[in-house]
């Protein structure tokens, strides 16, 4: 039996933020409009992408715009709430399914 990798719930949130900076780099509007919503320039994104909390805000983007979010829900072929959980992982904020 083959041994698959240990991914932990925050490493595949980061890769899924990666995918999503990388769909909204994908096309010049959607990168226009994070570019504004962020205040950065093109060049500011390759630095920033290391940090967790700038990958939230990628996620954040995303998920503030329904449209948004069910397009690169198609995209990735992944869950909306998948990617609302992954936003909520990497901001460190609690998931509103997982407060009491």
């Amino acid at each position: 039996m083959e041994k698959r990798p240990n991914i932990t719930p925050r490493k595949a949130a980061e890769t899924l933020a990666i995918q999503a900076l990388s769909f909204i780099a994908a096309d010049p509007d959607r990168l226009g409009s994070f570019l504004a919503a962020t205040g950065m320039g093109p060049g500011d994104i390759r630095i920033a992408a290391r940090e967790p909390l700038f990958l939230a805000g990628v996620l954040d983007h995303i998920t503030a715009d329904e449209k948004l979010l069910l397009a690169f829900a198609a995209e990735a072929q992944s869950d909306p709430r998948i990617i609302e959980r992954a936003q909520h992982a990497l901001s460190g904020r609690p998931h509103e399914r997982d407060v009491p």
